[in-house]
Formats: structure tokens, C-alpha cells, sequence
């Protein structure tokens, strides 16, 4: 194949296609403008025909009165008096009037119909073209009709003598050109009012429409659609909770996940934020009455991290992130640290004492070895026994028995109060291991370092209630404080490695409250502060103390 005769490589040209814009700015000037055009249209067509039909009537009207004047007693003595004449009397005062009026035709008949005047004078003496028995009947008639001169509009009325009998009639015609060409002569200027309203609409179609471009950001109608579609998809896909605020606070969007972390349902959409959570930090957050990046609040029994960024509507977008797992795995790493710390410590008391007993064997000192012995494994029993003669809960037991070793580590003594008792009864023992794990972990931070250093728990019953105090000989909370503490985020420590502080004793209010209990500070007699947390229900079945020991109280006594 020669050179001339190899297809060139250019691409092939791509034909424009012409059809409806996919732009929202396009579609909706382009029907705004045909909205406009077509109410222009209509109005312009509904003005104009009642105009025609007015100026119509207005042409009869004019004939009648036309036909009126003409019509007095003088003309009709002449009509009686004389004969049909282009000379006439009658001929001359029809034209009289004729020419003043502005008429196209005055013509006065006879009762026979035979014309006395005409503009024509070869038509006088003739009879009329058109029936005038109505009019001589004694009937005024307006109406638009075709004659001798062509078509016009008319007016006829009896022509009445002296004693008011009938002797004629009376026709007068409008020419009907004269009334199309006012309804011509008023259509540019109509059309220009209409015209300067379409200008107007169609620049009022264009602003409106170049807004609409910004706001929408220049995107097709295919766009948003997509757009909302991802969005909702994302939304409800993600993992993380999401709400949207407009400006006057009420939600205008909440996805599934804010609706499990917050406790919501979908009718909340739509309401005050306020209104749907409350007073409280989380309303707080989510509002923007408290700022910050990362906050941390509790609803229910979650800890939620949130964050907030505002939009240009005066809204807002709020997210919330689930820490509750990891709050408590944090926790649980912070006691574990602190009993391998114990353990730690243990270990080289161990030590130490396994040297000395090594030494007593080995110094032939037996009687002493076997008193160091029953010393060193009495305190550890005694310890152990104390406990769980009070607290017959064993993870509440176990907690406790933990503490106290960590406690004594740390050089803090912490004692359980006369007269506790506690039942294994409990129905949620968890929520009360979360309750004095964190009173206990506070009392023995503000305890540390204080000469005694001294933290006591007091565990007792009333009915099915569970009553607990915790009193330690720190420095105390001011009274001013006494409500702070209890708010999430507030403290007074270093964050530890895991997150964020200022979560232990607004969980332990909230699991109060949600029973229907309290969770409040004072002082206790040590000078330090002293935590007392009511929980209500908190027992299966009442108890009572008979003779040192734990029995449930039997109907009879309920009774």
C-alpha cells in the first residue's frame, strides 16, 4: 500500500451533541426563562381578549348613543312630514351628525324600513339591507354586523314623534376597521410592557440561577444525586458516629452509630439538642459550649470521644468515637502495673525473708524460724481473712484483697470499716467492682505521702440498697469542687499512657444515678475526703444480721 493511500492517524472528530444541560445552574435558568416566557405569553393572550371584546362594546355603545341623539321629535316630524330626499331635512341633520360623530353611516327609516338618509344619497328611498323590526318594535339593538358599507358595529333605536308613537328607527354604524386598528394600534405597547416583564423575569431567572450555581457548586442534578447516595452510604458505613446541627441547635442528621453511642432513636431528627439529651457535658460538647479537640464525655455507661467542626451555614458536624473498651482496658492495664509493681516489691520481701529464715536454720535458731514463719504468713492471712468476713462477694473480695496489698506497698493503710457487711447477693457485682476499684485507686493517690496515711471502705445494707463509703486522710476536695469532680474530663492528674483522666467518678455517679442512687463528696474525719455512693436495687433479696452471721429475712418479717 503506497504512502498516499494509508489512513491518516488522527482521531476521529467527535460530533457535539446538543441536548437538555446537565449543569443545575443550566436547567434551571433555561426552565425559568420558559416559566417566564410562558406567563408573559399567557397574560399578553388574556389581556388581549377581553380587550377586543371591549373595545367592541365600547364601538356598540357609541353607535347607540349616536343613534340616540339622532333620533329626536324635529327629525322625526320631518321623517312624517316630508319625502324620502338626498335634499332632505332628515338627510341633511343625519349627515350633520354623520360628519360630527365621526360615524361611517346615519340612517334614518321609515316603518316600512325604507331609508331617508344615507351616505350613499342613491340609497335613499330604498329599503335597508338589514331587518330593522326589533328596533321598530320599540327594542334598542347593539351588534356587530355586515352591511350596504361592510362590516361594522351598530346601534339602533326607535324614532319616536311627538307623542311618543313609533314612526322609524334610527341605525348608526361604527366602521369596524377603525375599532381593529385601536386594538392593533394597542399591541406594541403592550407588547412592550410584556417584553420590559420578560427582561426582568429573565434577569431575576438569571441571578436566582447563578446563586443557585455557587451554592450548589456548579454541579449536574447526576452529581448530587451521587453525592447523596455516597453520602448516605458512607454514613451508615462507618464506624464512627456522626451529627449534624444546624443553627438554631436542633439535629438535622444522625447516622446509626450516634444513634447506638448516644442512646437515640431516629426521631430524634429534627428536635433541640438540648431537648433530646439533656442538660449535661455530652449536650455541652456536641453544641460547642465546651471546646477542644478530643473530648471526652460519658453517656450512659460509654465514653465517647468527640470532636466538632462548624459549617457555613452557622451548623455544625459533630463525631463521636466509642472508647469504652479501651477506657476499660487502660484501666485494667493501670492495675495490673500496680500489682506487678506489688509483686515486684513482694518479691524482694520475699527475698529478704527467705535470707533470714536460711540464716535462723542455719544458726540452729529453729524455735525462732518457726515464730518468724507463723508472723509472716499471719499478717498475709489475717489481711485475707478481715476481707472476706465482711465482703462475702468474691470479685468484690478479690479487689480488695488486691488493694490492700498495693496499699501497703505504697505505704497506705487501708483497713475495711467496723461493722461492714456485704452479702453475696449482689445483683450486678461488676458495677460495684467499678465503683470501689475507682473510689479506692483516688483514695489511696490522695492518701500517698500523707502522715497516716490511712484509707477506709465501708460496705453496709439497707433493705436491698447498698450503701458504700470511702474515706482517705489526703488533702480533701474544696467545697467549691465538690460538684466539678464528677464532671468528665476534670482532673486534677497526669493522663496516663493509655488516654485521657477525669472518667473514674463520673462513671461512678452515672452508675448511681442510673439505679436511681447519688454519688457525693465531703470531708471525712481524717480531714481528707470521704465518697459516699447510694445504689438502690443493687441486692436480690433483702437481708438481715442474726447473731454475726448473714440470713435473708423470710416474708413474715416483711410483712
Amino acid at each position: 500500500m503506497s504512502p498516499a493511500s494509508t489512513p491518516s492517524a488522527r482521531p476521529p472528530v467527535r460530533r457535539r451533541r446538543f441536548g437538555w444541560p446537565q449543569r443545575v445552574f443550566s436547567q434551571v435558568l433555561l426552565m425559568q426563562l420558559a416559566v417566564a416566557t410562558g406567563v408573559t405569553v399567557l397574560a399578553t393572550g388574556l389581556f388581549l381578549a377581553p380587550l377586543s371584546a371591549q373595545l367592541d362594546d365600547q364601538a356598540m355603545r357609541r353607535a347607540l348613543a349616536i343613534a340616540h341623539t339622532t333620533g329626536s321629535p324635529r327629525v322625526a316630524a320631518d321623517l312624517v312630514s316630508t319625502p324620502p330626499s338626498a335634499q332632505g331635512p332628515v338627510q341633511a341633520e343625519a349627515e350633520r351628525i354623520r360628519h360630527t360623530t365621526g360615524a361611517e353611516y346615519v340612517v334614518v327609516m321609515d316603518t316600512r324600513g325604507v331609508r331617508w338618509s344615507h351616505t350613499d344619497p342613491a340609497q335613499i328611498g330604498r329599503v335597508v339591507s338589514t331587518d330593522p323590526s326589533d328596533a321598530l318594535a320599540g327594542r334598542e339593538v347593539m351588534e356587530i354586523d355586515s352591511g350596504t358599507l361592510g362590516r361594522s358595529a351598530r346601534g339602533k333605536v326607535p324614532l319616536r314623534d311627538g307623542s311618543g308613537a313609533i314612526v322609524g328607527a334610527v341605525s348608526v354604524g361604527i366602521e369596524y376597521d377603525s375599532v381593529r386598528d385601536r386594538l392593533v394600534a394597542a399591541i406594541p405597547g403592550l407588547l412592550r410592557y410584556a417584553g420590559g416583564a420578560l427582561a426582568a423575569g429573565a434577569l431575576a431567572a438569571y441571578l436566582i440561577s447563578r446563586r443557585l450555581q455557587r451554592q450548589t457548586h456548579d454541579l449536574a442534578f447526576s452529581d448530587i444525586s451521587a453525592l447523596l447516595a455516597e453520602r448516605e452510604a458512607m454514613l451508615h458505613g462507618i464506624r464512627e458516629g456522626v451529627v449534624a446541627l444546624d443553627r438554631t441547635g436542633r439535629i438535622r442528621l444522625m447516622n446509626d452509630e450516634a444513634q447506638r453511642l448516644l442512646g437515640l432513636g431516629p426521631d430524634a431528627t429534627g428536635r433541640p439538642l438540648d431537648e433530646v439529651l439533656g442538660t449535661g457535658r455530652t449536650a455541652d460538647v456536641l453544641a460547642g459550649r465546651a471546646t477542644g479537640e478530643d473530648l471526652v464525655t460519658v453517656r450512659g455507661n460509654r465514653v465517647l470521644i468527640a470532636n466538632r467542626m462548624p459549617t457555613d451555614d452557622g451548623g455544625a458536624v459533630a463525631t463521636l468515637r466509642d472508647r469504652t473498651e479501651l477506657e476499660r482496658l487502660g484501666r485494667e492495664l493501670d492495675s495490673t502495673r500496680g500489682l506487678i509493681d506489688a509483686l515486684r516489691a513482694q518479691d524482694h520481701e520475699h527475698a529478704n525473708r527467705l535470707h533470714t529464715l536460711l540464716g535462723l536454720l542455719e544458726l540452729e535458731m529453729y524455735e525462732e524460724a518457726a515464730e518468724f514463719v507463723t508472723e509472716v504468713v499471719g499478717v498475709h492471712r489475717a489481711t485475707a481473712e478481715q476481707v472476706t468476713e465482711k465482703v462475702r462477694d468474691p470479685l468484690l473480695a478479690a479487689l480488695l484483697v488486691g488493694k490492700a496489698t498495693v496499699a501497703a506497698e505504697r505505704g497506705v493503710s487501708l483497713r475495711i470499716a467496723p461493722g461492714s457487711l456485704l452479702p453475696d447477693r449482689l445483683v450486678d457485682p461488676r458495677e460495684l467492682v467499678t465503683v470501689v476499684g475507682n473510689l479506692v485507686d483516688n483514695a489511696l493517690d490522695a492518701a500517698s505521702g500523707t502522715a497516716p496515711a490511712r484509707v477506709e471502705v465501708a460496705l453496709r445494707t439497707e433493705g436491698r440498697t447498698v450503701v458504700l463509703r470511702v474515706a482517705d486522710s489526703g488533702p480533701g476536695v474544696p467545697e467549691a469542687r465538690r460538684e466539678l469532680i464528677f464532671t468528665e474530663g476534670w482532673t486534677t492528674k497526669e493522663p496516663p499512657a493509655h488516654g485521657k483522666r477525669g472518667l473514674g467518678l463520673a462513671l461512678v455517679r452515672r452508675l448511681a444515678e442510673r439505679r436511681g442512687g447519688s454519688a457525693r463528696v465531703g470531708t471525712s474525719a481524717d480531714g481528707g475526703a470521704e465518697f459516699t455512693v447510694v445504689l438502690p436495687e443493687a441486692l436480690s433479696e433483702p437481708l438481715r444480721e442474726a447473731e454475726g452471721e448473714l440470713a435473708p429475712v423470710s416474708p413474715e418479717v416483711d410483712r
